[in-house]
Order: C-alpha cells, then sequence, then structure tokens
C-alpha cells in the first residue's frame, strides 16, 4: 500500500500566498471591473456622470473609512476567523450588486463591498508578514501581489465578456462564486494564525505602541500611491489623444502591461529580499523617473513602441508597492500589525483618490481630445517620488525595528 507524504511546509506556504493571491484577485477585480461597465451602467440604470462617478469613489472612500476603524479592533482576533469574516462580506455584497435594482441598492452594496475589502488587505498582508520569515517575506508579498497584474490581464477582459454576453449582473455574480469558491478554500487549508494574540497583554503591545516614528510608515505609503496616481487614471485618455493611438489599441497596451507586471512582481521580491526592502524601494523609486518622464512627453508613437514605454511604466511603477508594503510590515510587532496595515490601507486608498482628483485639475483637455498639462503631471510625480526619498530615509533612520530577533 502506498502511503502519502505529508506536503512540506515549503508547499503549504506556497498553497497560503497562492490562496491569499487569490482572494487579493476577486476583490480588485470587483475594484476594476466597474469602471469599464460605466457606459452600459450609466444606459440601463439612466446614470449621470456624477452618480457614476459617486459608485466608483464609494467602494474606495469606504475602504478607505474602515481602514481607520480597524485600528481599534483588528488585532483582537485570530486573523483566519477575522479574514473569513470579512470575506464573507464581501461576497455578499458583491452578490448584491449583481441582484440591485437601482442605483441607490448598487451603491449600497459597492460600499460595503469597499469596506470589506480594504480590511481584507490589511489582514492577508498581515497572514504573511506573521507567517513568512523576514528574509522571505519579500518575495511572497510579490506572490500575493501579482493579483494585481493577473485581474488586468485576464480579470477585467473577462468580466466585460460576461457583461457583452449576459448583462452588467453577470460579472458581479460569477466573481461571487468564483469568491465563494475561494473561501471554501480558505476554510480547509489556511491554518490558524493567532501569535499575535499571545504578544497582545503585554504593555509595548498595547495601541501606544504608535508612535510618531511608525507614523512615518503611513506618510511614506502615502507618498509612493500619491505619484503614481497623479499618472495612472490618466494614461488611456493620453494614449489616445496625445500619443494617435485608437481605442482598439488600448486593450493590447494593457494586456502587455499587465502581462510584464505579472511576470516582474515575483522577481521584485526577490530583489527586496537580497537587497533588503529599504534599499529596492530607493532604486524604484529613483528607477521609475525616467519612464514616468519618458511617458509624459512621448510623441505620436507607432503601437509597438507605445506598449513598451507602457510596460516599462507599470512594471516600475507597480513595482514599487512590493518593499513599501515588506518595509513597513517589518516595523511592528505581530500584535500591532493587523491595526497598523489597517491605516496604511486606509493612507493608500485616500492616496489614490486624492492623487487622482489632484491631476483631474491640473489637466485640461482641447477640443481635439488632447490632454493639455500632462508633461507637467509627469514632473510633479517626479517630484514626489523625491520626496518619498526623503521620508524613506527618514523612516529607516528613525522607525525601529521591532519584529526583528533580540540579540542575545
Amino acid at each position: 500500500m502506498t502511503v502519502l507524504s505529508a506536503p512540506s511546509p515549503a508547499a503549504r506556504e506556497r498553497t497560503l500566498l497562492w490562496l491569499l493571491a487569490a482572494v487579493q484577485f476577486t476583490h480588485v477585480v470587483d475594484f476594476m471591473m466597474l469602471m469599464p461597465l460605466g457606459p452600459l451602467l450609466m444606459q440601463r440604470l439612466g446614470l449621470s456622470a456624477t452618480r457614476f462617478g459617486a459608485l466608483v469613489s464609494a467602494y474606495t472612500l469606504a475602504s478607505a473609512a474602515m481602514g481607520v476603524l480597524g485600528v481599534f479592533w483588528l488585532d483582537r482576533l485570530e486573523r483566519k476567523r477575522t479574514l473569513l469574516m470579512l470575506y464573507a462580506g464581501f461576497i455578499a455584497s458583491t452578490l448584491l450588486c449583481g441582484a440591485a435594482t437601482g442605483a441607490t441598492g448598487l451603491l449600497i452594496a459597492r460600499t460595503v463591498a469597499g469596506a470589506c475589502a480594504g480590511l481584507m488587505g490589511a489582514v492577508v498582508i498581515a497572514i504573511v508578514s506573521d507567517v513568512v520569515p523576514a528574509e522571505r517575506r519579500g518575495q511572497a508579498i510579490g506572490t500575493v501581489m501579482t493579483a494585481y497584474a493577473l485581474s488586468a490581464v485576464a480579470g477585467v477582459p473577462l468580466g466585460l465578456g460576461l457583461a457583452n454576453l449576459g448583462g452588467w449582473r453577470a460579472p458581479f455574480i460569477v466573481l461571487a462564486g468564483l469568491a465563494g469558491f475561494v473561501w471554501l478554500l480558505l476554510l480547509r487549508f489556511l491554518p490558524r494564525v493567532d501569535g499575535h494574540l499571545s504578544q497582545a497583554s503585554g504593555a509595548a503591545s498595547s495601541t501606544a505602541g504608535f508612535t510618531p516614528r511608525l507614523a512615518l510608515g503611513w506618510g511614506l505609503t502615502f507618498t509612493v500611491v500619491f505619484a503614481s496616481f497623479l499618472l495612472i487614471p490618466y494614461l488611456g485618455a493620453f494614449m489616445v489623444g496625445n500619443v494617435g493611438l485608437s481605442l482598439t489599441d488600448l486593450p493590447w497596451v494593457y494586456l502587455a502591461g499587465g502581462a510584464a507586471t505579472f511576470v516582474s512582481s515575483r522577481w521584485i521580491g526577490r530583489m527586496a529580499d537580497r537587497l533588503g526592502p529599504a534599499r529596492a524601494l530607493a532604486l524604484l523609486l529613483v528607477a521609475t523617473m525616467a519612464p514616468h518622464l519618458l511617458f509624459t512627453h512621448l510623441p505620436p508613437s507607432p503601437l509597438p513602441v507605445v506598449a513598451v514605454v507602457f510596460m516599462l511604466f507599470m512594471t516600475l511603477t507597480s513595482g514599487r508597492a512590493i518593499p513599501t508594503m515588506a518595509l513597513v510590515a517589518s516595523q511592528v510587532p505581530p500584535s500591532l500589525r493587523g491595526r497598523y496595515l489597517a491605516v496604511n490601507m486606509a493612507a493608500s486608498d485616500g492616496a489614490s483618490g486624492l492623487a487622482a482628483w489632484m491631476g483631474g485639475l491640473l489637466l485640461s483637455t482641447a477640443p481635439d481630445g488632447t490632454l493639455i498639462g500632462f508633461a507637467q503631471l509627469g514632473w510633479l510625480a517626479v517630484g514626489i517620488s523625491a520626496l518619498a526619498l526623503g521620508m524613506l530615509w527618514t523612516f529607516v533612520g528613525r522607525a525601529v525595528r521591532l519584529d526583528a530577533t533580540p540579540a542575545p
């Protein structure tokens, strides 16, 4: 009789990381899918552009608000139970999006989905940081964050295809079904993660552990994300209005960028482990300055040239999130990590929303569709990346690494 051996610790860790990546994939697709569904929703539900904008922003604003509220309770519960509870709320609200009969119901469902998703992201990174040793944490976070690239490569196009076949409700219903399957896998394979609870009773692990020095991590995350989202929401309009691409070219460009990001995420994670997340982030902040300026000053160009520049832009820009998350997660003990990362996610959501709003204020559109001021926006993004470098230097110099093993 053949005796099956138990999975190795490395195999269990890989399974855990890909399950957490699947959680991230479902909520990123849920967030991104609404924007290309805009014309269909506006037609079927009679929405104005303003009301549709409220639908989009409700998700992010609810995520940011719940991230702040999560500081009061997120580390008081065992992490598997917390993730399952939040994910169940996300699944239910996504299903309600597909069942909504009007704009108000859809708005409420999107708000609840965003509130659950923001805290889910914090719990996912907290689990990775609790379970994976610091020397492999960058690659682990890179694995989980491949979900963002995969959502662009596969999730959003499939969602649009389902909408074309079965109406705007179909993508939400199918996504809720997929997330339900992932929930069952989490219930079966995700181990209990409660090491942080054993440390929560000490005085050093109370909420007083949040010091002004640790708040620099939130500022660092805010500036890194802000510099990116000054540009990202307007890349498509710039490529069509200024660079000369057609609307039918855009899916191919975004597909190329998503594929490049998917491949590079784990490589950037390994680089963060090898060099240290602070040094890797510093290198990426400097490296992104060139593609930010190159892309925002790009003249009318053929599709292959634009695709190559876009791939470079997205690979480096999205890659900055990996060492950022690895760095800030390493600065707090496990007993504070969930709450700290919840506020960190709120900082990220707030930065993306404020940057997109500011970018819109600084840009104008000519009668022929050309974006005016995008080159200047590129210089502003570079300046804020330089500010992030300064904050990184201050953060690394002043914050104490609290999860390191104390010297004997």
